[in-house]
């Protein structure tokens, strides 16, 4: 991600106030477990997201292994593995096949990055998916403020 973007992420989640919104760094372990059990590979701007904050809030909650209080306990491995299997008999199965889920819109419909690098919502009512940013640096530039 860029690195002004970086900055802005670092001095919102630092302040103390902000606390319950920062989960644990992932570890370079973590990551290549779970790339390994989801037979995929992060996109490199979520890595450097996760390392640096964990599951975090970043104008959309972002889950990896150890999740700010507000976001919840599922993991990244988790909550793919959950939707691969509700899924399976849609046409976003495939997609999430290949992909993993690192959020959940608020009706609970998942938010994946796909093998390509696109970011894309599933909706369970359709079984159907669209792309919602070309990237995951795209879609925390766009969601992404300050308060």
């Amino acid at each position: 991600m860029k690195e002004e973007l970086m900055n802005r992420l670092r001095i919102f989640l630092g302040k103390e106030a902000n606390a319950s919104l920062v989960g644990v760094p992932a570890s370079d372990e973590q990551i290549a477990e779970a790339e390994l059990r989801l037979n995929v590979k992060f996109d490199k701007d979520y890595i450097q997201f996760i390392q640096a904050f964990g599951g975090a809030y970043a104008g959309v909650p972002v889950h990896a292994f150890t999740n700010g209080s507000v976001i919840g306990n599922e993991t990244v491995v988790e909550l793919t593995q959950a939707f691969r299997k509700d899924f399976e008999q849609s046409e976003a199965g495939e997609l999430l096949q290949n992909g993993y889920v690192i959020s959940m819109d608020g009706s609970g419909d998942p938010i994946i990055i796909s093998a390509e690098g696109e970011v894309l919502i599933c909706y369970h009512d359709l079984g159907e998916s669209k792309v919602i940013a070309g990237s995951f640096a795209e879609l925390i530039e766009e969601n992404f403020f300050e308060w």
